[in-house]
């Protein structure tokens, strides 16, 4: 009787040992996760200020401030642009078919 007493405390003490045990790593667990949400809201509020910053530098007015000042482009006008004609070209009336552009055969 003296040693079913004696390994029944055992047994008690070693499952009351477990019992902290597995307390203890799930405190730490939740701890844990705890500390990932925290971890996962600041990259979530980092995504939307950095999402926030692309659209800002992204607009046309910045745009074309960067190729203003950066790469000194200015603005197309009539008399800024020059226009260059194809000389091998045949002018054609605007409903003419296209086959009456062929020339020796050949469409251009």
């Amino acid at each position: 009787m003296a040693r079913l007493n004696l390994v029944l405390a055992l047994l008690l003490i070693i499952s009351g040992l477990y019992l902290v045990r597995i307390s203890y790593e799930s405190r730490r667990l939740f701890a844990e996760i705890e500390h990932e949400h925290g971890a996962e809201r600041q990259l979530e509020s980092d995504r939307r200020r950095l999402e926030a910053e692309r659209q800002a530098h992204a607009t046309h007015l910045r745009v074309e401030r960067a190729a203003r000042e950066k790469l000194a482009m200015r603005a197309a006008t009539p008399a800024n642009t020059t226009y260059v004609a194809d000389p091998g070209l045949v002018a054609a009336p605007p409903n003419a078919p296209i086959a009456s552009l062929a020339q020796g055969g050949e469409l251009r």
